[in-house]
């Protein structure tokens, strides 16, 4: 706990302007096998439509991502197609037929439901569930034209481009921090 709370701190107090060659993290390719997972979190900027992958206090690269829908507000109740707020893990990650990749996320979590009974939501409202990280829906027709677009899509999940899924497939670990703002 300890660990993630330090994480969420360095994320507010690194400000991303400060990189030089900024473009240049859109592009790079990571070596996972240089990369210590343990050290590894994602920051999902959805103002932005940007995540941001460090590894300790060290960027080490920018995606381009989208979310469930122009609403950039925080998920409420099940079928609000939004995208949860907060300090999330990596639950579990597996190849997906549909979005490529898929690693699910521990939403609703306790602060998900502390949340929600703040703002007065009934503790029998479904908060919904099943969020996670993917890359796009090509079966259907969506394809990475919708992340560089900014095209909101999914029910509430975290999209990228299918290569750009891949890449952070092999970085990330089952129970990687994952701190999604706006």
């Amino acid at each position: 706990m300890k660990k993630l709370i330090r994480y969420c701190l360095l994320v507010l107090l690194f400000p991303l302007c400060s990189f030089n060659n900024e473009s240049d993290l859109y592009t790079v390719r990571l070596k996972p096998s240089l990369i210590d997972g343990s050290k590894v979190f994602l920051l999902v900027d959805k103002s932005e439509y940007r995540m941001y992958l460090y590894e300790d206090v060290t960027l080490l690269k920018i995606y381009k991502v989208v979310f469930g829908n122009k609403d950039q507000s925080d998920k409420q109740v099940q079928g609000d197609r939004r995208t949860p707020e907060g300090t999330f893990r990596i639950l579990s990650k597996r190849m997906d037929n549909r979005w490529n990749r898929f690693m699910l996320l521990d939403y609703p979590n306790a602060e998900s439901y502390q949340k929600s009974r703040s703002r007065g939501v009934s503790a029998n409202t479904d908060l919904g569930g099943g969020i996670g990280i993917h890359g796009v829906e090509s079966a259907s027709g969506i394809n990475d034209v919708y992340v560089e677009r900014r095209v909101n899509w999914t029910l509430g999940c975290v999209s990228m481009k299918d290569s750009d899924v891949a890449e952070l497939y092999n970085v990330v670990k089952v129970g990687t921090p994952v701190v999604i703002r706006r």
